[in-house]
């Protein structure tokens, strides 16, 4: 029998779609992009924001269509919106035959098998503080060379605005053990770069452990030979503390990357969503990590519009980014998600003003960061070599300052073979808006 799996959402969501790709492969399922040849379609959901549940839903409903127009038998919701939209599914998509809430995902296989020998439609809903897939074999949902390696689940900060923690449960930590051994067993299949993922890493351990062990981890990832590059997202400030800064400035395959999501800057808003930092420990933060890693690339992602944020409190984050000259930025505006408190709260923006808002400082971070690309010229830089460019004598690749699909690129012109999974050194010889060029350096 024949899959197409659809994993939608973010790379957390991924790594949960290739656990139960490598367990469906195990088993003898083959898969398939075609989806009027698919026998069973699996879409693992997301439901984080209101544009995520619309793709999902628009997903399952073309998804449906093959069960008249095409082969399939089954269609599978997997994922946030599964568990979170559970009942609501079963009486308002009666196409949907099996429901897999986000801890169920180690019992696909059962699941799977079960439909076929009753052709009974049922729900497997699990209490949501269990941890699920940690060790399950890995399959490849066309990721390359690089992979995410989710090292915890849940989040247990409760931000206004979020809903994860209704969805995902409390934050529990994957054991060291079998990360070491799930990394490992990707840097055999080819894998050269891990990216660590979670809700919140910088939390790592302190739950199963009693303190804090994201630097311990990443020592030990770094042990692993065939991984060449290792980065961090998702580092709440106020979480990062010395050891982990060290590590990453001491050990030479961790790439001086970080993600720092810190949301806002206005302390009024920053209370009222919920985030225990202020604008000085922000400040005092970043300045930190940058005295201690000179070279470090700091992304951060922010929401405007969020209730009760006054033009000050606009004016304030502005400030905020141009001071901090921040090298990656991304800008959401406010989703109001039922279930949050932030949903009830009063004065909520309106829609043009949000996007207003955002507008103003993505105008500001082009400016940003079309300056650091012009400082990057006449630099000699190691590059992950992502793919070739149909007809051309170049190729799309990755520095250490990028993550794949978000953030920018680096064109390299040579007339040399290169492979996907290449790491190469490229002189930086001019920038185009966000992305750079650059040419092969031969040692």
């Amino acid at each position: 029998m024949k899959i197409l799996f659809i994993s939608l959402g973010c790379d957390k969501n991924l790594v949960d779609s290739e656990h139960m790709i490598g367990l469906l492969g195990k088993a003898g399922y083959e898969f398939t992009s075609d989806e009027t040849e698919a026998d069973i379609i699996i879409i693992n959901s997301c439901s984080f924001i209101k544009d995520a549940k619309e793709e999902s839903i628009e997903t399952i409903f073309n998804m449906a269509r093959m069960k008249e127009e095409g082969n399939c038998k089954a269609l599978v919701l997997a994922g946030c919106l599964a568990q979170r939209y559970h009942e609501e599914i079963k009486d308002e998509i009666p196409e949907i035959d099996i429901v897999v809430g986000t801890t169920a995902i180690d019992d696909i296989v059962t699941i799977v098998e079960d439909y076929f020998n009753k052709n009974e439609k049922k729900q497997y809903i699990k209490n949501i503080n269990l941890l699920a897939g940690t060790k399950a074999p890995r399959g490849n949902a066309g990721t390359d060379r690089y992979a995410y390696l989710k090292i915890a689940e849940g989040c247990d900060k409760h931000c206004t605005y979020c809903i994860i923690p209704k969805i995902r449960g409390d934050y529990r930590s994957v054991p060291m053990e079998d990360l070491i051994a799930e990394a490992k067993d990707l840097a055999k299949s080819g894998i050269r770069e891990l990216i660590l993922v979670a809700q919140e890493t910088t939390m790592y351990g302190k739950d199963i452990y009693g303190e804090k062990r994201l630097h311990i981890l990443l020592k030990e990832l770094c042990k692993i030979e065939d991984i060449e590059w290792i980065r961090v997202l998702y580092c709440y400030p106020e979480e990062i503390y010395d050891e982990l800064i060290h590590t990453i400035a001491s050990e030479d395959k961790i790439c001086n990357y970080l993600d720092i999501p810190i949301q806002h800057a206005s302390d009024n808003v920053l209370k009222r969503m919920g985030r225990r930092t202020t604008n000085q420990e922000l400040r005092d933060v970043i300045a930190k990590l940058r005295k201690e890693i000179p070279d470090i690339v700091l992304r951060t992602t922010l929401i405007t519009g969020f209730p009760g944020e006054t033009q000050k409190d606009h004016e304030i984050l502005m400030n905020f980014v141009d001071e901090m000259e921040f090298e990656r930025l991304g800008v959401f505006t406010y989703s109001k998600e039922e279930g949050t408190p932030a949903e009830k709260m009063e004065n909520q923006i309106p829609e043009e003003v949000k996007e207003e808002r955002r507008d103003e400082i993505m105008e500001l971070q082009q400016e940003i960061a079309f300056d650091f690309s012009e400082k990057m010229i006449g630099k000699v830089m190691k590059a992950y070599i992502e793919g070739k460019i149909s007809g051309e004598n170049a190729y799309i690749a990755r520095t250490y300052m990028d993550i794949p699909g978000v953030d920018s690129n680096v064109f390299v012109i040579t007339d040399e073979e290169l492979m996907t999974g290449d790491f190469v050194n490229v002189l930086i010889t001019g920038s185009n808006d966000y992305d750079l060029i650059g040419e092969l350096q031969y040692k």
